[in-house]
């Protein structure tokens, strides 16, 4: 596919592809944050001159086939073990800027025990995590993140949290670890949010290529299918019923990490 832009002599270029992306059509429902979150990460690489240093690792679950998206190295990693294969990407490659991109039934259920583990030792990695509340790719059952009372496939009645547990809060527990350098938690639902999660997503991978520790942008996200609305409705849904449950901002930053020019 020709991905030369053409543009007019008297015009001048003022948004473009991002050169570590490829133009490939998407698989992703309609409406779905994965998209807007893929193009932010692809732009911040371009932006920190990274494309030919990196090595992303890709998930189990809805954004399984990441690599198809990213004009950069990958790896698939097994369901919940990218931290764990990120790390050993990172030790034998310390030179590789290196990042996983997970969902939440990857990262806070079969892969709660890497992540934790990962950010206690400090590891040099940086973690993109969608947070929708459900698992998307499988069918639409409960999450770890799962709102309560809300319902699912598996949970039909809507999540009891007596006998199911209470959503998993993953960067509050995340921040507590002393080898995480910056934990944060954004959103991807509105022209605002996606601002700042930009500059948040900037933030963590210059945590990394400056050697302070480990990162996390937790993002908070949409899942239309499997949520049973239009893309409207859910992110309006995202917004007004997950993040009372989820509060958005900064759970760790240390003060080197403060201080990075992003």
């Amino acid at each position: 596919m020709n991905t030369t832009t053409q543009i007019p002599e008297n015009m001048e270029l003022v948004y473009q592809y991002p050169d570590s992306m490829t133009k490939t059509y998407t698989h992703y429902c309609p409406g779905c944050v994965h998209g807007i979150v893929h193009r932010l990460v692809g732009e911040v690489l371009d932006e920190l001159d990274l494309r030919e240093k990196s090595i992303g690792v890709a998930p189990v679950g809805c954004s399984v086939l990441i690599y198809n998206y990213f004009n950069v190295d990958f790896v698939e990693a097994a369901h919940g073990r990218a931290p764990a294969m990120a790390t050993g990407l990172k030790r034998t490659n310390p030179d590789k800027f290196i990042f996983t991109y997970q969902g939440d039934g990857d990262l806070a259920a079969i892969g709660t025990a890497e992540i934790i583990h990962a950010a206690n030792r400090g590891e040099l990695i940086s973690t993109v995590f969608i947070n929708n509340a459900i698992y998307g790719m499988t069918g639409g059952q409960m999450a770890p993140t799962t709102l309560p009372g809300m319902k699912t496939t598996s949970s039909p009645g809507g999540r009891d949290c007596k006998i199911a547990g209470y959503p998993i809060k993953m960067s509050e527990i995340l921040a507590q670890t002393e080898g995480a350098a910056y934990i944060t938690r954004e959103a991807g639902t509105d022209i605002r949010s996606i601002r700042k999660l930009k500059k948040a997503i900037k933030r963590a991978f210059l945590t990394q290529i400056e050697g302070l520790g480990f990162s996390c942008v937790e993002v908070l996200a949409n899942c239309p299918t499997n949520w049973n609305m239009d893309p409207w409705e859910s992110m309006l849904w995202s917004k007004e019923q997950m993040t009372p449950y989820f509060p958005l901002g900064t759970y760790k930053m240390r003060e080197e990490v403060k201080a990075l020019k992003v």
